[in-house]
């Protein structure tokens, strides 16, 4: 990570007198965007801005808090004298975390079983990563109808059409990689252990070609939620 990364910079714009927070890395924006900043995207920069209408005293506390948060996780932040602060909050894992392990037990994988088991964390029916995601687009949808701005309800609409085509589409894709995988019973033979034997190749069912039956009751998964600190 470049040195420049850790360091920020959280100021009231001299000209436009505007709360704005410049410099850091992903993980750095993502701490100013839990703090209640909003981000800026431009071509050659990405800033972040305090939300519209606050007063200033509002604007004052989101800008200490996202200093203490930024130095408790490690950076350097250069602020004006009202946001200085000595204040360490203590940091938790965010929920994104567990999906993030989810990717690194896929990147450990040696076997198509070891890289299947955590896809399903995702892709499960009821209760998997991808159906709450949807859930979310659901709700954010339904509270947009009722909001009363000319365009809240084309971005409820919006929303509905990610939940229903998008997303479904990338459940649906997932599920049949998962299930692929899972079929296969091979080693990955990038990732064999030096060493180690290879593991045997398992000849086809005698009924592989028949007529596909009801699926099998699936084996309980492990739980992929553990928390490394």
């Amino acid at each position: 990570m470049p040195l420049a990364d850790r360091f920020l910079d959280i100021r009231r714009d001299p000209h436009s007198d505007e709360l704005l927070a410049r410099g850091g890395d992903s993980e750095a924006h993502s701490v100013l965007q839990r703090a209640g900043f909003i981000a800026v995207v431009r071509v050659h920069e990405t800033y972040h801005r305090a939300p519209t209408c606050l007063i200033k005293d509002d604007e004052s506390d989101l800008a200490t808090d996202a200093v203490a948060r930024l130095r408790a996780a490690g950076y350097h932040v250069d602020c004006d004298t009202d946001f200085d602060t000595d204040c360490r909050p203590a940091s938790y894992l965010p929920l994104g975390s567990s999906v993030a392990h989810l990717a690194e037990r896929i990147r450990e994988a040696t076997t198509t079983e070891e890289a299947a088991d955590p896809l399903i964390e995702l892709t499960a029916a009821h209760d998997g990563i991808l159906a709450a995601l949807g859930d979310v687009l659901t709700a954010t949808a339904d509270f947009h109808d009722g909001l009363g701005q000319a365009a809240d309800p084309y971005i409820a609409r919006r929303l509905r059409y990610l939940a229903d085509e998008h997303l479904h589409i990338i459940r649906t894709d997932l599920a049949d990689t998962r299930n692929a995988l899972a079929d296969r019973h091979a080693p990955h033979p990038g990732r064999i252990t030096p060493g180690a034997a290879p593991a045997p190749k398992r000849s086809p069912p005698p009924n592989a070609n028949a007529p596909p039956c009801a699926p099998a009751r699936p084996r309980c998964a492990r739980s992929p939620h553990r928390r490394h600190r």
